[in-house]
């Protein structure tokens, strides 16, 4: 122990005993999942500097709090929170808890199962440490440096792992939570590095290591089917697998059998709470039953009133299941209440209200008497900084505000339905052709608004943003020739693009969506390959070099024949 003051807390803590402390922290997180988010942190607040579990739960609380809020303040006070609940668990680790997997099934004393239990907790400290990092922005430094706090926590899990498999004695009632932190931090960490393009494992000295999904999410279900302090963790980073980052940083093929049979249980123990309505109505939203995910998440924001952030992740998904719908006017409130209430981004929520202004007809009145060119000229003026750097969406938002600066500004084509292509939206409307059909109408007239305008320097833009967007709509309806010609006149216009060069490489992408769809797989891997090392620094590129591994990692899972992309 470093300190007499250190040993004193560590004695303390076991006084309190392993038992009471998890009971304690398993009650704590009812409570937080029956929307009583003040009363959790109370009940674990007192015990934060002495007890481990207390210390870890009471971060991992402020630390939902701030991936649901996306503020500043509270990505750093969660950082702190968890920094701090590490330092408590160092206090109970010892130099190597390998030599407790020699002891040969001989009982273990009360301090060699606490360190055990020490061991999980600091490794979950560094892995909601590294999470926080991602959290703070989308660029690869910061996958780099969330990076190697994975990396050590990954160590960590490991030498558990073999503790926990060749050591018969460390059983007893407190066994079912040790097994399910490690399921958990097992678990994410394959999930995780399964979607890691490799040139980012390479510099995380992860070469010619990726993470095993499959094992990844069977380690995650295991962790969340049975009753443990970490159940809530596992069912959760689950769902946001399932429901969002299939589709954000994948090629949205979401398993919702999967996410509803997860949900099923938490929804019939927590019928009001707050977050498992929000999945609910998540899956719902994936399934293209768009009003059933309007109610959800309706009844999501008056569940609770604690947590207005929390609202607000209400409120995004309810401004995209109307943008959907293409009622501008209800999204457009929506963008509204987030620009007034929420601090996540500010220039992204003025740029979309601006866009939703700007899919009304020229002589409609604007709700509040707003007008778009204003809105569009303030975007730039909102950008904010997070962690030195500003996240992605909001330098594309203000980058495509950039035009409305001039006073005769050219308007942008289809903002809203650009913007939704980011957030892999085609896909939500891929399973209703009614919602499919209107969105192919307004892209329709927005060509056919462009082919009777007279031409200028956006021009050749523009129309490969409505052709781009307009294949996904064609592929939607199964004319796969009709889509495959529109990617291709996209890529066909790669030398005559001014401003939006990151339309190529999403071409790419899409056309080779379709060759895989369509059993072309040697033809996909070409293309994938193209877009993924000819294009460089060009918006949202994470994002599309995401989605570019997904589909590679798709094929090479579905071939038999791997020799073209075991190198990758």
């Amino acid at each position: 122990m470093s300190n007499g003051k250190d040993a004193h807390a560590v004695e303390n803590s076991t006084k309190l005993t392993l038992q009471l402390c998890l009971e304690e922290c398993m009650e704590a997180l009812d409570l937080f999942l029956n929307n009583h988010f003040s009363e959790s942190l109370d009940k674990l607040r007192p015990r934060v500097k002495e007890s481990m579990y207390h210390a870890l739960i009471y971060a991992t609380v402020m630390e939902m709090q701030a991936m649901m809020t996306f503020q500043q303040d509270d990505i750093v006070t969660a950082g702190n929170t968890m920094k701090s609940a590490q330092e408590v668990c160092q206090r109970f680790r010892r130099k190597s808890p390998s030599n407790i997997s020699k002891s040969h099934g001989e009982p273990l004393t009360e301090e060699q199962v606490h360190a055990i239990h020490a061991e999980a907790c600091y490794a979950e400290c560094l892995l909601q440490r590294a999470a926080l990092t991602f959290l703070q922005d989308e660029n690869m430094v910061s996958f780099i440096k969330g990076g190697i706090k994975v990396r050590n926590s990954y160590m960590i899990y490991k030498e558990l792992h073999a503790i926990i498999r060749s050591n018969s004695s460390l059983q007893g009632p407190n066994h079912v939570h040790l097994e399910g932190g490690v399921s958990f931090g097992i678990g994410a960490f394959n999930l995780t590095l399964s979607m890691f393009p490799p040139r980012i494992l390479k510099v995380l000295e992860f070469a010619g290591f990726s993470g095993d999904k499959e094992y990844g999410l069977s380690q995650l279900h295991e962790g969340a089917t049975t009753h443990n302090l970490r159940s809530m963790l596992c069912a959760l980073l689950l769902l946001c697998h399932y429901t969002f980052l299939t589709f954000i940083l994948g090629t949205g093929e979401g398993d919702m059998a999967d996410a509803e049979k997860l949900l099923k249980p938490f929804r019939l123990r927590y019928p009001q709470g707050a977050i498992f309505l929000f999945f609910a109505g998540r899956a719902e939203e994936i399934k293209g039953n768009i009003d059933e995910a309007v109610a959800l998440f309706e009844d999501g924001c008056k569940a609770q009133q604690q947590w207005k952030q929390f609202h607000h992740m209400c409120y995004w998904e309810l401004m995209w299941c109307f943008t959907y719908k293409c009622v501008w006017r209800m999204a457009y409130f929506y963008a509204d209440l987030l620009s007034k209430e929420s601090r996540w981004s500010k220039a992204m929520y003025v740029y979309m209200k601006a866009a939703y202004l700007s899919m009304l007809a020229p002589g409609e009145a604007r709700p509040f008497g707003e007008d778009e060119v204003e809105l569009f000229r303030q975007v730039p003026h909102f950008k904010q900084k997070i962690a030195g750097k500003s996240p992605p969406t909001e330098k594309f938002a203000i980058r495509k505000a950039r035009r409305y600066k001039a006073s005769c500004p050219v308007r942008l084509p289809v903002p809203v339905l650009e913007m939704m292509y980011m957030w892999n939206g085609f896909s939500m409307i891929s399973k209703r052709p009614e919602l499919n059909e209107g969105v192919l109408q307004t892209l329709v007239e927005a060509e056919r608004t462009l082919l009777e305008s007279a031409g200028n320097e956006y021009s050749v833009d523009d129309r490969c943003v409505i052709y781009l967007l307009k294949g996904l709509c064609l592929k939607n309806k199964g004319l796969i020739q009709a889509a495959e010609e529109c990617f291709r006149l996209v890529y066909n216009s790669e030398k005559k693009l001014k401003f939006d060069h990151y339309l190529v490489p999403n071409a790419l992408l899409e056309l080779s969506v379709v060759y895989m769809d369509t059993g072309r797989k040697e033809e996909a891997i070409k293309l994938l390959l193209k877009a993924k090392t000819n294009y460089k620094e060009y918006s949202m590129e994470s994002r599309t070099q995401f989605r570019i591994h997904a589909a590679l990692s798709k094929l090479k899972a579905d071939s038999s024949d791997q020799d073209e992309i075991t190198a990758l």
